[in-house]
């Protein structure tokens, strides 16, 4: 169910890998929890080999990170640890959805993909680390997100980046704040790690290359929304671009995850004086300054 990385370190993988480390004689702690079904998973491999879950040490409130972590706080009793600027989504997970969405979300968009179940975290102090463990600041995907580098000097470094495979299908993946994003990019770059280990590519020992293409990726993607506002453009029309020209079908939890990133490209720009907002006749329309 697991693979093994070093003597203590380990990780499973669904759709978001998640950390499984041995921190005692048939002891462990989670980074991260994947979603409902790898919680089910765990707790049952738990119950059958007789191990005791400690605690769960979150990166981000993400649905696909905390998605088991009701399940097995329920089972476990475990004690669940998430960053402080992630906490209050952790134990109320609608506050993603709603952050996505912009308002109070419909109910199409309250789904597990978008909106995991509430549990009851605390927020992690230096003291609650296991022994050995140090928290590595990664925010930019979300407002706090964090990573870990373990005892046996392993990196978890959650949705810091993408594989290759993904960017090539999915360019515009979720983030909140894109400078803050590559910020967090070059410093990866130097980081030491016996092993990267990030949610969403294959482990690694040297995790410069898929850095630079990961910010590669966000800068080709600004020139794309510049390049499609040398017109002026609204908002929905801008979206429809990008979402066809990447072959891509309109869901609502795509229109969510796709329109909440694309605002913070704007943004972005905006501040970076490349793009301007035009206020025409009661809608707001984006323009490449020139």
């Amino acid at each position: 169910m697991f693979r093994r990385l070093s003597e203590h370190d380990a990780y499973g993988q669904n759709y978001a890998a998640f950390g499984v480390i041995q921190t005692g004689k048939r002891e462990i702690c989670l980074i991260d929890s994947g979603d409902r079904a790898a919680g089910e998973s765990v707790a049952g491999w738990l119950k059958e080999r007789g191990w005791r879950l400690a605690a769960i040490y979150h990166t981000h409130a993400h649905a696909d990170h905390i998605g088991g972590s009701a399940t097995l706080q329920q089972q476990t009793g475990c004690r669940i640890w998430a960053p402080e600027r992630e906490c209050d989504a952790v134990c109320d997970p609608r506050q993603n959805v709603s952050m996505l969405y912009g308002g109070y979300p419909p109910t199409l968009l309250r789904v597990p993909l978008l909106m995991a179940e509430p549990s009851a975290a605390k927020v992690l102090s230096a003291a609650r680390l296991p022994e050995g463990w140090e928290v590595l600041p990664l925010s930019g995907h979300s407002p706090g997100m964090v990573g870990y580098r373990t005892a046996d000097g392993n990196a978890y470094i959650a949705d810091c980046l993408c594989s290759r495979q993904l960017l090539e299908h999915y360019p515009l993946t979720y983030i909140y704040d894109v400078a803050a994003y590559l910020r967090t990019l070059e410093k990866v770059k130097e980081w030491d790690a016996a092993l990267f280990v990030p949610a969403h590519a294959d482990p690694t020992t040297n995790i410069r290359p898929l850095a630079e293409y990961n910010a590669d990726t966000v800068h080709r993607n600004a020139e794309r929304i510049c390049a499609i506002c040398r017109k002026p453009t609204g908002f929905d029309d801008l979206l429809a671009a990008l979402l066809s020209a990447g072959g891509m079908t309109l869901t609502a939890a795509r229109y969510a995850l796709v329109g909440s990133t694309l605002r913070s490209y704007l943004s972005w720009l905006c501040d970076l004086g490349r793009v301007r907002p035009l206020l025409i006749d009661y809608r707001v329309r984006w323009e490449t300054v020139k």
